[in-house]
């Protein structure tokens, strides 16, 4: 079973900048597509953004394109996600997911798309 465990979040101010992590335990983990998601108290959850299994082939919300950026050192074992002038409406809890199908071309921007979660990090963007 792949185990997912994000770090990294905080209280920011509006405009600054934050950078995730999340670390992955499984051997599949460097042929799998990662992404990110995210969720405010009230609120459904949302796609951020995802990642093929490479590296190859990034995808973006529209509300953080330009914004945000994800990565991946697969031999870390590691997913990133940076994120750049952060806005109030960007808090929630951030959380990586995995998908389980490996070395597709499909990368998924909704949570039924991926089998594997991690716990959330919680992002807190001031005003």
């Amino acid at each position: 079973q792949v185990q997912l465990v994000e770090s990294g979040g905080g209280l920011v101010q509006a405009g600054g900048s934050l950078r995730l992590s999340c670390a992955a335990s499984g051997r599949t983990f460097s042929s799998v597509a990662m992404g990110w998601f995210r969720q405010a108290p009230g609120k459904e959850r949302e796609f951020v953004a995802s990642i093929a299994w490479n590296g190859l082939g990034t995808y973006y919300a529209d509300s953080v394109k330009g914004r945000f950026t994800i990565s991946r050192d697969n031999a870390k074992n590691t997913v990133y996600l940076q994120m750049n002038s952060l806005k109030p409406e960007d808090t929630g809890v951030y959380s990586c997911a995995a998908n389980s199908v490996r070395y597709t071309t499909v990368v998924p921007r909704t949570p039924d798309g991926y089998d594997y979660w991690g716990q959330g990090t919680q992002v807190t963007v001031s005003s």
